[in-house]
């Protein structure tokens, strides 16, 4: 009887206790669930446009670099030699374009006429020498007809530079034709982009950051040679930062995104680190056959990104993190 008291007496105190801790102790709610994931950061490449010697490398890995920032430097002394002879190549061909525009000067053109005066009179002077040599050659062959065709050779020339020398006066009164100088003009604007891609070259052998990142790894050193296919340097951007996990089939229904969730890391633990749900993936990461089963079907997995705000930088690239979900429950129909 005394055993039969005493088994209720510890019965009875087992069932007050399980009660107790049910108030006391605490429960995860229904509707929370929680994924396993790793930080996630966009990463950059930064390498040379172009190949050259590298001379200054100006970051270290760890250092946080702001966009536009000049991370390293290559020799340029090739270039600017080549952008100097091509500015003289375009100073050169501007000023024959100008020269075309402006035309002949009126102390070219008061050459011209003068050539022309002159080679009138050499002309007339021929044309006057060939007759005197034609009736000479009348009266009994007084002149041999050797002399008779060398001044009516000499005639002829004479008459030939004159007209050259009327018609070159004429081209520099007229004045250049408009296929010339839009020829020039070309040969310039060809000129002018060959020394801006020299000049655009220049700038390449300053690398900057093209925005405000974290360096990871440093590539190359001075000395070394530099190309495309070469990163200088990786960086981190730390904006925007997520955590790319996974969520089984059977839950992907309940979620939204823009909902809730909280990012626990080992390190911090009592730190929780706010997000969102940012991304759901339309298609199942893992398909074991094109035919499921309804058991195979609750097993696929989808990707979810949670967008995470993190200002004291407590998640580093690839840690691994708890996500706790509060999604939103479903709408019940009226």
């Amino acid at each position: 009887m005394r055993l039969s008291i005493k088994l209720l007496v510890l019965l009875g105190a087992a069932v007050a206790l399980g009660g107790l801790a049910v108030f006391i102790l605490p429960t995860r709610p229904a509707d929370d669930f929680r994924i396993y994931g790793n930080v996630e950061l966009r990463q950059i490449s930064l390498a040379f446009e172009n190949g050259g010697r590298v001379t200054e490398m100006l970051a270290e890995e760890g250092d946080r670099v702001r966009a536009g920032q000049v991370l390293a430097r290559q020799d340029k002394s090739a270039l600017e030699l080549s952008e100097r002879q091509a500015s003289a190549r375009l100073k050169a061909l501007e000023q024959a374009v100008l020269r075309l525009k402006n035309g002949a000067r009126p102390e070219e053109l008061a050459q011209a006429r003068a050539r022309v005066e002159s080679a009138r009179a050499q002309a007339d002077f021929a044309s006057r020498q060939d007759r005197r040599m034609e009736t000479l050659a009348g009266r009994e062959r007084a002149v041999s007809q050797q002399d008779r065709e060398s001044s009516r050779s000499a005639r002829d020339v004479a008459a030939a530079n004159l007209e050259e020398a009327q018609k070159s006066l004429e081209l520099l009164e007229i004045g250049p034709r408009d296929e010339d100088i839009a020829q020039a003009e070309a040969e310039a604007e060809a000129a002018r982009a060959s020394l801006a891609s020299i000049r655009r070259d220049i700038a390449q052998t300053e690398l900057t950051a093209p925005r405000d990142a974290l360096v990871r790894s440093r590539l190359l050193e001075p000395g070394d040679m530099a190309s495309a296919q070469r990163p200088a340097f990786q960086l981190l951007v730390d904006r925007p930062k997520w955590v790319r996990a996974y969520v089984p089939e059977i839950r992907l229904g309940r979620l939204r995104p823009g909902d809730r969730a909280d990012v626990f890391s080992d390190s911090f633990p009592e730190r929780p680190v706010s997000g969102k749900v940012g991304y759901i993936s339309a298609a199942a990461e893992f398909t074991p056959k094109s035919v499921q089963t309804e058991e195979l079907r609750t097993s696929l997995v989808y990707e979810v990104r949670i967008i995470v705000e993190d200002p004291d930088n407590i998640l580093r690239l690839g840690m691994p993190v708890t996500v706790r979900l509060a999604p939103a429950m479903p709408e019940k129909s009226s």
